[in-house]
């Protein structure tokens, strides 16, 4: 994905010390997301069917979302230097548990009510790993939207039969914290390709 040159601005201010500065970057770059996403999804969420596996949300017949129920999380990459600077001027939120085979470290946090975050960063810098790949390419940004889903299988299904899309991986894989993804290249607006994530929670023990 081409970034607006703000995100970085935006990113890097994820780790002002004045609470303020980083609430208002927080909902620039939330309201970048939701941008992307809608751009990317907006008729997937005209199928009955997908909008039932995506918890908790409502869209109007034209796709459009509720302000109060967006089902997603900004995927926000950043150097590895930058990831502990965000993380420690947001309360040092607990380390997100990656497969090892996957080149991320990441954790979650949020402002307000619905403006959730994943910052992500890469375990090998200039390596072959999507993370590296992505700020080799576009530096610090918006590298994926992740929307939650309560069956990654079947909404894969209706994406692959009803839209045409084709996912990365085959199979469902594992994701952070006993979580299962797939993801999809989707086309968006302008001529873009926004890398959607969907994740479904681990079941509860």
């Amino acid at each position: 994905m081409a970034e607006d040159p703000d995100l970085a601005k935006w990113v890097s201010s994820l780790a002002d010390s004045e609470p303020s500065k980083r609430q208002a970057a927080a909902r620039q770059l939330h309201a970048a997301g939701t941008a992307l996403c809608f751009s990317a999804t907006r008729e997937w969420f005209k199928d009955a069917e997908f909008c039932e596996l995506v918890r908790p949300f409502f869209a109007d017949a034209s796709g459009e979302p509720s302000r109060g129920n967006i089902p997603f999380s900004a995927g926000i990459a950043v150097q590895p230097v930058n990831f502990e600077r965000i993380r420690a001027a947001n309360g040092s939120p607990r380390l997100a548990d990656v497969p090892p085979d996957q080149d991320a470290m990441e954790f979650e946090f949020r402002w307000g009510e619905h403006e959730e975050f994943d910052i992500l960063t890469t375990r090998d810098p200039g390596g072959p790993g999507a993370i590296a790949r992505y700020l080799e390419k576009f530096g610090e940004g918006i590298q994926q939207i992740e929307v939650n889903v309560t069956s990654v299988d079947r909404a894969t299904e209706i994406l692959r039969t009803r839209f045409g899309l084709a996912p990365v991986y085959p199979r469902t894989r594992a994701g952070a914290n006993g979580t299962h993804v797939n993801f999809f290249l989707a086309p968006a607006a302008e001529g873009r390709r926004v890398l959607i994530e969907l994740v479904e929670a681990a079941l509860k023990k």
